[in-house]
């Protein structure tokens, strides 16, 4: 569908053909608009959900991107074990699914008249609104860090062009090169990811470049399934990845961009490669809007993830404060499977479901092997919360387990 038919179908109402038949004894609410920005795990297994769940409602998703492509996989694309083109999802499977698509920019939120303004001007009206923005990189955050310093220090946190430039520096690496890959503080997607890529690129490194070293500067003390990381990295690449944590120095101060050089306290390090993953922030078009806190995570109920700043908004993914659940696609998926029967809910005059949350990371540790990270949360005193011991702590694993998942994720996000 070409974008004015889909502008008209979204500011006049879709017909009754195109929304479907309401399923047989099903009580549902009157028909509403629901639109959502951002087109990622969490924006498209909300739109698909709702769309199979309740298709009395119309439901239109904005992006600026399509196809969209996945960071899950996008550690395997540096390290050379999979192309770039196999972690592009296009949007026909929602399409066909009866969801309302469209590749633009969102401008604004006029939350009082409730309408999402566009890049070209048009303005969509919405009985509902959900955000999966995504995230931002807070380079003015790191002293020295200029516009230049993503392509000398790239940091491959968002697929995409970012991950073939890393992945060309890599190849590019001189013999008994260093490469440094810098972890900040505080919330970030996927936070086990650095020492997945850690991994990968030892894996490429012990192949091609036996020389090199890896070193990790961590501006955290620990992060998920250290031990079992330690493990492998001693079983696979022995003496290739120094990990030093903030109590050791670890956590990165400035940075020379041209002279390749980072400064930590453990003191200064030349990198032949340098991978910067900057601090991170809810898309900027959250704290525009006035759905960020002063901290800059987009604060939410957690039966329904709507905003407790602005009613009617719903924030799901990276950008809200989930409390326990870490930010990775799986958890986003989650989210927006709470998020879409909360929204059947109140459009009906019904209270949201109680909400049970589950997620699982898998780290690949070489191309074989991979560590699973399942977790699941409920609805505790206002907030979410990691049931301890509710799943067991998984060492290594086939890596076919983590493809199997990929391959899952992609049909439930996109029917792909």
């Amino acid at each position: 569908m070409n974008r004015r038919r889909w502008l008209k179908h979204a500011l006049l109402g879709a017909t009754g053909a195109l929304l479907g038949a309401e399923p047989p004894g099903a009580r549902a609410a009157p028909a509403a608009r629901i639109v959502v920005i951002g087109g990622g795990f969490a924006g498209s297994t909300f739109a698909l959900r709702l769309r199979r769940q309740a298709p009395q409602h119309q439901i239109l998703l904005v992006d600026r991107t399509d196809p969209y492509t996945t960071c899950p996989g996008s550690n395997e694309v540096i390290a050379g074990l999979r192309q770039l083109s196999a972690l592009q999802v296009h949007r026909e499977g929602l399409r066909r699914a009866g969801v309302l698509c469209a590749r633009d920019e969102v401008d604004g939120i006029d939350a009082p008249r409730r309408r999402v303004l566009l890049r070209g001007g048009a303005q969509l009206p919405y009985d509902r609104l959900v955000l999966s923005p995504g995230i931002r990189f807070l380079w003015e955050r790191i002293e020295g860090a200029g516009p230049e310093t993503p392509l000398r220090m790239p940091h491959a946190w968002a697929a995409g062009e970012q991950t073939v430039r890393l992945a060309g520096q890599l190849r590019q690496l001189p013999a008994g090169g260093v490469v440094v890959i810098s972890v900040p503080a505080g919330p970030m997607r996927c936070p086990p990811g650095p020492y997945e890529r850690a991994s990968l690129m030892a894996h490429f490194l012990k192949a091609h470049k036996p020389r090199a070293k890896l070193i990790i500067l961590d501006a955290n003390n620990s992060f998920p399934r250290l031990p079992q990381f330690m493990q492998a990295w001693q079983q696979f690449y022995p003496g290739l990845i120094e990990w030093i944590p903030v109590t050791q120095g670890g956590a990165l101060e400035r940075i020379d961009t041209q002279r390749m050089l980072l400064y930590a306290g453990a003191g200064a390090i030349h990198a032949d490669l340098a991978n910067v993953i900057p601090p991170q922030a809810p898309d900027a078009l959250a704290p525009a809007t006035g759905l960020a806190a002063p901290h800059g995570w987009c604060p939410v109920q957690p039966e329904s993830f709507e905003s407790t700043l602005i009613p009617g908004i719903h924030v799901i993914g990276d950008a809200c404060i989930a409390d326990d659940m870490p930010k990775s696609g799986s958890a986003a998926m989650s989210q927006a499977g709470q998020c879409a029967a909360a929204i059947q809910a109140l459009l009906a005059d019904r209270t949201p479901p109680s909400a049970r949350f589950e997620s699982v990371c898998y780290a690949r540790v070489s191309p074989e092997r991979a560590l699973s990270i399942p977790a699941r949360f409920s609805v505790e005193e206002g907030r979410i919360t990691a049931q301890r011991g509710a799943t067991p702590v998984s060492g290594a694993i086939d890596a076919r387990a983590a493809d199997r998942w990929y391959a899952r994720a992609r049909a439930e996000a996109f029917a792909d």
